[in-house]
């Protein structure tokens, strides 16, 4: 059975992260304030998606990242 041997963490169940929390403090865990999406292209393509889901939105069609299918449906 394999063994995590380090960890990059960016996304916590609970957040901020509890200044208790044993996680900053480890040797080989690198934890980091929700910057793994922090690249030219990946921003570029989520204001693309943003502006994406807008558009369809507004011509009445299911938005791409819908995440309230109830509350679509219901308007």
């Amino acid at each position: 059975m394999g063994r995590i041997r380090a960890a990059g963490l960016d996304v916590f169940e609970q957040e901020p992260l509890s200044p208790e929390s044993p996680l900053p403090h480890m040797p080989n865990v690198v934890a980091l304030p929700h910057i793994g999406s922090a690249t030219h292209e990946t921003r570029t393509a989520m204001a693309q998606r943003a502006v994406d889901n807008l558009i369809l939105a507004l011509n009445g069609q299911r938005p791409i990242s819908l995440v309230n299918e109830a509350a679509w449906r219901a308007s």
